[in-house]
């Protein structure tokens, strides 16, 4: 195990500044901990709703012309790619034919 390793492990508490393997919690203070940081569903929710409601929601308009761009950029972009496919495919056939 080389140092980077070790000074990875250590930020994640798997093993003390020693370097010996760090102590675990029992199951049952490990279950306690993570049910006091839980959530109640009820609270989830709302949290959900506050956060949408911050959310810069684009206006009909906007989303047409971004949809638009998007298309249009789209068939450009395909086009472009069978244009040199088909190109180079013809050049390399006229290269091997001679």
């Amino acid at each position: 195990m080389n140092r980077e390793q070790k000074r990875m492990m250590q930020r994640q508490g798997q093993v003390g500044a020693d370097g010996a393997p760090a102590s675990r919690r029992t199951s049952t203070q490990d279950v306690q901990r993570r049910r006091s940081q839980r959530t109640k569903p009820a609270q989830f929710i709302r949290e959900i709703r506050e956060e949408m409601r911050q959310v810069a929601w684009p206006t009909r308009p906007e989303v047409i012309n971004y949809t638009t761009i998007v298309f249009f950029v789209l068939v450009f972009m395909s086009l472009l790619i069978f244009g040199l496919g088909y190109g180079f495919s013809k050049f390399v056939t006229f290269l091997f034919q001679k």
